[in-house]
């Protein structure tokens, strides 16, 4: 007998996706079906694809922005929105990760003009309304419908150069977008399948891809799940899962990929014993132990297993759980577990 459907709400998210190798050449296309003419193009100098999407665009182009930071410091974005109003900018193309998403939203916020994203990696802000900045030693987060992007473009032929360093915690980046929509506090089994779907997606992919960095198939399958996994993430939000990891990113400056490849594991096998639902979804691929599967397939890949790697000091994992205490989880997360959890992974350990 099937368990019964819960209630729940749904709302289907307006952006348009145009997926398939070689269409980021289209992106001049998607700029003018928006009905806009000046573009602020905003990319890492060598970011992939660089010279299609200018090619694309053409005299569309009204100002290129390549001051491009993680974790979207707020200075940068008072310049970069300041060029774009200068520039009358009508529309934003990002070309590049998570950070060139990011940007792209903070002055999509300022200006309320709407995004072209183009991502190389599989972060998957790019199908959210979430946006954020940091100053100080804090990173502020936010959602607002004006900064998820309208257009979405992913060609995998971007992603063919991604480093493996880069490649495998990106994809625990979309990995963790998909655990967390199977334990939302408001759960929908519509997003929860497709959360399940882009965990299988990704983790069949990864390994290819680790083995064989030009798999054409194999990137496709990592944008596809993370198609899914932002699709997840604009829909469910994020959970303790990504408050730890924008804390960390706000406190002590880490990659925000990297710190998903070592606290995933852990924040995962917290919450097994208390989201039957997820482990039975992600059973097929993880087995009856996701958390210790994903910790696994981390160490098979060459990926940090430790906080200490990626160079956390001990002592700061004190500011780090009490940003997060109190964080909604299905195990109530007290100071004092999340501050076990993180010394568990600042030092590498398993959680048996």
């Amino acid at each position: 007998m099937t368990a019964p459907v819960r209630s729940f709400d749904h709302e289907f998210a307006p952006t348009r996706i145009v997926f398939g190798p070689g269409r980021s050449a289209e992106v001049g296309d998607e700029v003018a079906r928006l009905g806009t003419s000046r573009a602020m193009v905003i990319m890492s100098g060598h970011a992939p694809g660089g010279d299609t999407v200018r090619a694309a665009l053409g005299d569309r182009v009204a100002v290129s922005w390549h001051e491009i930071a993680q974790h979207v410091p707020a200075d940068i974005a008072a310049r970069a929105t300041a060029s774009a109003r200068d520039a009358g900018v009508d529309v934003i193309v990002s070309l590049g990760g998570g950070s060139a998403t990011g940007l792209a939203k903070a002055v999509a916020l300022e200006l309320e003009v709407p995004i072209v994203a183009v991502p190389t990696t599989y972060a998957g802000s790019e199908l959210t309304p979430v946006y954020g900045m940091t100053g100080g030693q804090r990173k502020r987060t936010g959602s607002d419908e004006r900064v998820r992007p309208r257009v979405v473009l992913y060609d995998p032929e971007l992603t063919v150069g991604l480093p493996a360093a880069v490649t495998g915690p990106s994809t625990f980046n979309a990995l963790a977008h998909c655990f967390a929509a199977m334990w939302s506090p408001a759960p929908n089994p519509l997003i929860a399948a497709l959360a399940a779907d882009g965990v299988r997606t990704l983790w069949a992919s990864l390994p290819v891809v680790t083995d064989n960095p030009t798999d054409l198939d194999a990137r496709a399958g990592l944008q596809y799940g993370a198609f899914l996994a932002g699709t997840a993430l604009g829909s469910a939000g994020t959970g303790l899962q990504h408050r730890i990891s924008h804390a960390l990113g706000g406190r002590l400056g880490l990659v925000h990929a990297d710190t998903h490849s070592v606290v995933l594991p852990y924040v995962v096998a917290l919450n097994t014993p208390a989201a039957p639902d997820m482990v039975a979804r992600v059973r097929p691929y993880l087995g009856d132990d996701p958390g210790h599967s994903l910790w696994e397939l981390a160490g098979r890949i060459g990926l940090p297993r430790d906080l200490a790697a990626l160079g956390a000091t001990d002592e700061a994992l004190d500011g780090v759980a009490d940003d997060v205490a109190d964080t909604p989880n299905p195990v109530p997360a007290t100071r004092a577990t999340i501050r076990a959890l993180l010394e568990r992974a600042y030092r590498g350990r398993e959680w048996q």
